[in-house]
């Protein structure tokens, strides 16, 4: 899950980066808040729980982890892009999708949470030098 998680921030960094530079470009800073949602929910929080789960490997085999990943790499897109089309058409059409794909990522980081209070119990940790596991207290 590590990897996955980190690889797909890194497309979530490069869609947000994208994106703040087509606003720049443009002047147009309508679509901020869908920017910083794919820096932040994407690139950041995608990136940490990545990082958390290679330090913490029994953590990311857990069936939790899998729900987790694809509730918010659904919830996430299709939120963004129903922030964007409303904002852009000033329709709140698509409130009811941009709620419901929000209520899917909020699952999915609660359910990491619950994964991590599980895992951590017993947990041990990856060196990062020596790349061998050692007990956690």
């Amino acid at each position: 899950m590590a990897k996955s998680f980190l690889k797909i921030a890194a497309v979530y960094f490069s869609i947000g980066v994208l994106l703040g530079l087509t606003m720049g470009i443009i002047h147009d800073f309508r679509l901020a808040s869908v920017h910083a949602h794919f820096n932040l929910l994407g690139w950041v929080s995608m990136a940490l729980f990545g990082l958390v789960y290679h330090f913490y490997p029994q953590a990311s085999e857990t069936g939790l982890a899998k729900t987790h990943f694809w509730l918010h790499n659904i919830g996430l897109p299709v939120m963004q892009l129903s922030i964007a089309v409303m904002t852009l058409t000033d329709s709140m059409a698509l409130l009811p999708v941009a709620i419901i794909a929000s209520l899917l990522v909020v699952i999915g980081v609660l359910l990491f949470t619950v994964n991590l209070f599980r895992q951590l119990g017993a947990a041990s940790v990856k060196s990062p030098v020596s790349g061998k596991h050692t007990s956690m207290k």
